[in-house]
């Protein structure tokens, strides 16, 4: 739309992306003339029953592809294409008719099908021409419309300085239903970088970074590496012009070698697979630019099989494991190297085995193995999938959690849902870049079965508002893999994640989430509360008062609540002691309650204190020569405890922990409520409870209390403590 001619790639026989080292060049596709297509669209023959010769291209592509697709949606779109762009020029002196040709020539290769193609012909007239959406509906049906619309741009006169963001914001919510949108705007911003060398150092180094900052991560997330990679290329000869010199000079300098590692390594690959009849393909695939200059960067001076990759290509996903199980037995494995995406596929569908092996003279060769479909979904991505209105098969359908329907994966649903957030345009085209730096997923799962995909060191911060959206305002805390985690864990690939919610729907978010928050949709919901809440930023609003007071038994210090009819001093369980007549005390290290395994100890006075057998200060009293009294429980089952809850803070958690305490009957003797520690707080009661037995229920009632995470009996102490 609009940019202009020709490439940016340093002059020579080397451009990006079309070198290969010697003895395993690829014939490569000669670069069309597009003056002459854009001569041939003005002076052609265009009757009703032939096809334009200018799109002859296309439709060779195409029909590769479709043998069988119906070729007048697109005879007649280049029809209207060329007679509303006729007498417009590109900067270069081309008819701007070679523009859409171009782009849907690059669609067509990538295997497109008809309906993107007709779109992609037609994708510049409702912006550049008096065509209307109304007339592309009435020639070429609603999806037509709708992708036509999709890619069409905002006019600056109508949004000023926001038109760029509010462009893509609209690109991105019709992606959002359709994923060809954005399929005919990556072509579309792929062959104006080729041809931007007639724009001005300025706009191409602007364009260049929009490009690297939006257009590119969109690529990888729609899994099409052949747009991707190319597009890597150009920007960086825009960008980074002398490094770009640098890289062009080592493959130039690889590709004059007389001897090539990988040739070498592919012939032994093809033998080995050959005796075990294994039927493959194996292929050099040379690294593109970007590539061989992030490998010199990390491996310093660069060997022959530095500069590209083996790819063997089989039919069936079996033969995928063949090849690697021959491979391994036959060469030398680099273990370290080893990945496997398709048992566990990238978030952009990519499918693949990685592994590598070494040479006896220690260069290392990387190996990718895959069938060609899944070699044509890695090239292609979502291109690759045809029409997404099409209806899914059954193991596609949407499943509770990430979205199983790969035209509308998870990163795009959650784009989809913070954009709607975003105050301003400002906002958006911020955090829409910083959402897209983020180039790796994980998937975390939910206690229910279900997951939740989120960017690469994503926190339980992002986690809660995945799944809660505004609500999760109200999270006071999570388990991940089974154990107490604070909302700052930073979460892993295959995690489990139980969000802890609280009950209180004024619930609200603490300015410290914001340090941990690491999605958009977190940090934009965090923000606008506490935007819409500026008098309470001075201080974390879930505390509650309660969790501030000094311990209870300071004597100025407000008692804790009390269940009605709590009688401090009243006795514990009864305890018999093999000494007559001796005076018992429970010890307060470890507050030993029926039916726990006893044994005591005599002390000044001609008392006896009974310990629980584990408790640490029955092994230092055994040690030191003690002898021990034997103790056991009597009858009477009455018995006193001291329990440990751990808690997040939240208002009125104090009030509703004892009174779900007073009605499993327990009185509490005292309590003692420690200040609070990065929004966790600590209560420890010792209760009265009129049957011992009544106890696991007393401590499940206390840990079904909403913001309560673990009721523990006080643990014995170490010795000396």
């Amino acid at each position: 739309m609009n940019a202009e001619a020709v490439n940016p790639a340093t002059p020579g026989s080397v451009t990006a992306g079309h070198v290969t080292p010697t003895g395993s060049r690829r014939k490569a596709r000669p670069r069309l003339d597009l003056r002459r297509l854009g001569r041939a669209a003005l002076l052609g023959p265009a009757t009703r029953d032939r096809l334009p010769d200018a799109i002859g291209h296309v439709v060779d592509a195409h029909r590769a592809h479709h043998p069988d697709a119906d070729l007048e949606p697109l005879r007649r779109a280049y029809l209207l294409a060329e007679s509303s762009h006729r007498g417009q020029m590109r900067k270069s002196g081309e008819p701007y008719i070679t523009h859409p040709l171009a782009v849907t020539l690059i669609l067509a290769e990538l295997g497109a099908e008809t309906t993107t193609l007709t779109a992609s012909l037609l994708h510049d007239t409702v912006e550049d021409t008096d065509v209307t959406l109304d007339q592309v509906r009435e020639q070429f049906g609603e999806e037509v419309r709708y992708l036509v619309d999709g890619v069409t741009k905002l006019e600056k006169v109508d949004y000023g300085a926001a038109a760029e963001p509010e462009t893509f914001r609209k690109m991105l919510v019709a992606t959002g239903n359709d994923v060809r949108v954005m399929s005919i705007k990556l072509a579309d911003r792929l062959h104006n970088m080729r041809t931007l060398g007639v724009m001005r150092p300025e706009k191409q180094e602007r364009i260049a970074k929009v490009t690297r900052d939006v257009l590119i991560p969109l690529a990888e997330r729609l899994g099409v590496q052949a747009l991707k990679t190319e597009l890597e290329d150009l920007v960086f000869a825009i960008l980074h012009p002398e490094e770009y010199a640098h890289t062009r000079e080592l493959i130039v300098r690889n590709t004059a070698r007389a001897d090539d590692p990988l040739a070498e390594v592919a012939d032994d690959v093809r033998t080995v697979l050959r005796e075990a009849d294994i039927t493959a393909e194996v292929l050099i695939r040379p690294r593109h630019f970007v590539s061989v200059h992030r490998v010199s960067r990390k491996r310093g001076q660069l060997r022959g099989a530095d500069f590209g990759r083996l790819l063997v290509l089989v039919n069936e996903d079996a033969d995928c494991y063949g090849v690697l199980g021959e491979l391994h037995t036959c060469m030398t494995p680099v273990v370290s190297e080893f990945k496997d995406f398709i048992a566990v596929p990238k978030f952009n569908l990519y499918q693949s085995l990685h592994t590598a092996v070494a040479r006896e003279d220690g260069q290392v060769v990387e190996v990718l193995i895959r069938t060609h479909q899944m070699h044509k979904v890695a090239e292609a991505g979502v291109v690759a999938l045809g029409n997404p209105y099409a209806a899914p098969p059954e193991e596609q359908a949407a499943s509770d959690g990430e979205r199983a329907d790969p035209t509308r994966p998870g990163w795009l649903s959650r784009l989809l849902d913070w954009q709607r957030a975003a105050p301003d345009p400002d906002t958006f085209w911020s955090t829409l870049r910083e959402d897209l730096a983020q180039d790796r997923e994980i998937t975390v799962f939910r206690p229910d079965g279900g997951t939740l995909g989120l960017p690469e060191g994503a926190t339980c911060v992002d986690a809660a508002y995945a799944q809660y959206g505004e609500d999760a305002h109200a999270c006071i805390g999570a388990r991940v893999n089974g154990r107490l985690a604070t909302l700052s864990t930073v979460l892993k690939d295959g995690d489990t994640v139980q969000l802890l919610m609280g009950q209180d729907p004024a619930s609200e978010p603490s300015r410290e989430w914001l340090k941990h928050a690491h999605t958009p949709a977190a940090r934009i919901a965090i923000q606008r509360w506490l935007t819409a809440h500026p008098a309470q930023h001075t201080a974390p609003a879930t505390e509650p008062a309660a969790a501030q007071r000094p311990t209870a038994d300071d004597p100025a210090a407000p008692q804790a609540p009390q269940a009605p009819g709590a009688v401090p001093g009243r006795p514990a369980a009864q305890v018999l002691v093999d000494r007559p007549g001796a005076a018992v005390r429970l010890a307060r290290c470890c507050t030993p309650v029926p039916p726990d395994e006893v044994t005591g100890f005599a002390v000044r006075g001609g008392a006896v204190t009974v310990h629980r057998v584990e408790c640490a200060t029955v092994a230092r009293m055994k040690s030191s020569g003690r002898a021990e009294v034997g103790v056991r429980w009597g009858e009477d089952a009455e018995c006193r405890v001291t329990l440990v809850a751990e808690s997040f803070v939240r208002p009125h958690l104090l009030a509703d922990l004892t009174e779900a305490m007073a009605l499993e009957g327990a009185e509490i003797v005292s309590a003692t409520v420690e200040p609070p520690d990065r929004q966790q707080v600590r209560h420890t009661y010792t209760v009265q409870l009129p049957d011992a037995a009544r106890l696991p229920a007393l401590m499940r009632a206390m840990r079904n209390v909403a913001g309560v995470y673990d009721v523990s009996r006080a643990q014995p102490q170490a010795p000396g403590a």
